[in-house]
């Protein structure tokens, strides 16, 4: 693997919790002035889910390729064999050596990516249109006649490890954030980091490399998002000249995960480090996804986020940074777009000589209020407008355009879903948002993470 492709999947990688949920969230593709009702879904005789978002603005398309499985799909015992094998799916084909799929993007300026998520990995490229039926060709051939060798395996294995070292390892934030997820989930594999745990990594090989690819890369478990200047037509004859030789794959059972026991416990994770120079909090609760929660649930989770923590107008940036001047940062967001029950978060960091445990007290203080006494209809419509028009800018870019589409079909949802998201969200009342805040945000069941110094042993209780 070439430093650009592992420093392009670094990056990938990095964009978890709240930067991956600003691409990922259904709530990225409302109020597109691209035509709804020009987007089309259809499935191919081997399968493959297709899905076509137009847009003829600028002169490029991106092509994606989502497969439905991720790091909550991998076998105990074999973390981070999802991310691995995003890794070797660039290692060459019976068709094409490796490095000749990115010399080939590479050559007429397009962009390529991949990443793995807890419940799929994508790969895409963005070029120009008449570039779309070759990154088709390239993209269907590697989808089941990818070549590993026992000569590739431990070089790239070597590649992640350093991954984990440089991104995880070498960052206190980061491993405070997989010890606070390893602890939220009591039984989910959603506790278990996407890159995987060091001691299991060190231990992939090809046989596990295998095994999850002819498990898991079939047409029958993937999606195609193809965004951009395109038409729904000239996508389908390209896919079904490419993809549709493809073989369908063995059906798979349906994707029933080890579900969480009932939570009754307040539990608190605490990692000093000789590098973090400024203290900060996070407290997180189990929330269900929009796949999962009942209807009006997670659209009011998502408004409930926007108002205690969505930005600088939010309640716990105004009372905490502007107000008591007691925090550099305070926010909150939930990660609603996944396949099974998700999570809820809080946080924040001290100013100056700042208690760590005066931030989350504060913080805490605010979402008692609104359990207590609820919003007000004005601040209500406000964080409808502010959620809606934070998301609006994701239509100028149709990687985030497939990355929207693409994520809410793998995790369960359709199409459909994320074109009704803006009225569905405009029903929320604000009954609802302090029905959510009292049922889910309960103290006596959440996770807090404290990121302190070396010399600060305090663990804020």
């Amino acid at each position: 693997m070439t430093r650009t492709r592992m420093e392009s999947c670094i990056r990938a990688f990095a964009l978890s919790l709240a930067a991956l949920q600003s691409l990922i969230t259904w709530e990225a593709a409302v109020g597109a002035p691209l035509g709804q009702s020009d987007i089309s879904d259809f499935l191919l005789n081997n399968g493959l889910e297709v899905v076509v978002i137009p847009d003829h603005r600028v002169p490029i398309v991106t092509h994606m390729v989502l497969y439905k499985a991720g790091s909550a799909d991998e076998p105990p015992g074999n973390s981070g064999i999802a991310h691995f094998l995003e890794h070797l799916m660039f290692k060459g084909t019976k068709r094409h050596s490796a490095g000749t799929f990115d010399t080939q993007v590479a050559e007429i300026g397009g962009e390529e990516n991949a990443f793995t998520w807890s419940d799929y990995t994508a790969y895409f490229q963005t070029v120009t249109p008449a570039a779309l039926e070759t990154m088709m060709e390239f993209e269907a051939d590697r989808m089941r006649n990818l070549v590993l060798t026992d000569a590739v395996i431990a070089p790239e294995r070597d590649v992640i490890l350093e991954e984990r070292r440089s991104r995880v390892e070498a960052d206190p934030e980061e491993l405070l954030e997989e010890e606070t997820q390893a602890t939220l989930y009591q039984n989910h594999p959603y506790g278990r980091p996407v890159i995987g745990w060091m001691h299991e990594m060190e231990g992939l090989n090809r046989a596990d490399a295998v095994g999850f690819y002819d498990r898991y890369y079939a047409p029958n478990n993937a999606v195609l998002v193809v965004a951009g200047d395109v038409s729904a037509a000239t996508v389908r004859k390209m896919a079904e000249e490419t993809y549709g030789a493809v073989p369908r794959g063995s059906d798979l059972p349906p994707r029933i995960r080890p579900q969480e026991p009932e939570q009754n416990t307040k539990r608190t994770v605490v990692l000093t480090d000789s590098r973090v120079t400024v203290p900060s909090f996070e407290e997180s609760w189990v929330a269900p996804s929009y796949r999962t929660a009942k209807p009006g649930d997670a659209e009011a989770l998502d408004l409930l986020a926007e108002v205690l923590g969505g930005g600088m107008r939010s309640r716990a940036y105004q009372e905490l940074v502007v107000k008591q001047g007691i925090a550099s940062s305070a926010g909150a967001y939930f990660q609603g777009t996944s396949l099974d029950p998700s999570s809820f978060t809080i946080y924040g960091s001290s100013r100056g000589e700042g208690k760590i445990e005066a931030v989350k007290d504060a913080i805490d203080a605010e979402v008692r209020k609104i359990i207590r006494a609820g919003v007000s209809d004005v601040e209500l419509t406000r964080a409808k407008s502010r959620l809606v028009r934070s998301m609006i800018f994701a239509r100028d870019n149709p990687s985030t355009m497939a990355i929207v589409y693409g994520a809410a079909v793998a995790t369960g949802g359709t199409v459909k879903d994320v074109q009704e998201w803006q009225e569905r969200v405009r029903a929320v009342t604000t009954t609802q948002v302090q029905a959510v805040a009292e049922k889910y945000l309960n103290s006596d069941r959440s996770v807090t993470g404290y990121l302190l110094p070396r010399e600060n042993t305090s663990s804020g209780d």
